[in-house]
């Protein structure tokens, strides 16, 4: 199965001044492209050919688990973003966020935290497990909660690449920001 870079459900330059229009031209029409590329021309004669991105994350090892993982990663990244964003979550979501982590407030603290000491490249998560518990993880690289057997519900990108075009190398800038795209009613329907 050939995979394809997802369309995204807003402009290049709409979610400015957060990630400007030049930092998706190469996030998402590079790296992200090359992360599809990378692993349609992986594929063919192995046992992953024919399976689901998420099948790789949870079985693959090297170059297959990597550009997998960074598609999948990618595009749950992207298209948990609209233009203006909406400031909280509500309904399901909110009151398990408020029963994890005391309020949204403190949730917004623990996971920026968690974004902002990544060391060197990855992701930030925020998952549930089997139970509905919400937890905040770190991955490094290609890293994804799936393998881990529990269900991602947002993502922030620390991988330089992300922000260094705006942001340089003023992470936690990048990270405060993050919180004005975020589209929630998205991120609440994958709870």
């Amino acid at each position: 199965m050939a995979f394809e870079l997802p369309k995204l459900p807003y402009e290049l330059e709409s979610l400015d001044p957060v990630i400007d229009k030049r930092t998706m031209e190469f996030h998402y029409g590079k790296h992200h492209q090359a992360y599809v590329n990378n692993l349609n021309n992986l594929i063919p004669g192995t046992k992953w050919e024919n399976a689901s991105l998420e099948d790789m994350i949870k079985g693959a090892e090297g170059g297959i688990f990597n550009n997998a993982a960074q598609v999948w990663n990618h595009t749950f990244y992207f298209f948990s973003f609209r233009s203006g964003g909406s400031t909280e979550p509500e309904g399901a979501l909110a009151e398990a966020i408020k029963t994890g982590f005391g309020s949204f407030s403190e949730f917004k603290e623990q996971f920026s935290k968690a974004a902002a000491t990544v060391f060197g490249s990855g992701w930030a998560w925020l998952s549930k497990d089997s139970a509905g518990k919400l937890l905040i993880s770190q991955e490094s690289n290609a890293g994804n909660p799936l393998r881990s057997g529990l269900t991602p519900i947002l993502t922030c990108d620390v991988w330089e690449h992300a922000y260094y075009l705006v942001y340089q190398n003023r992470r936690p800038d990048y990270i405060k920001d993050f919180w004005n795209i975020i589209n929630w009613e998205v991120v609440s329907a994958r709870f």
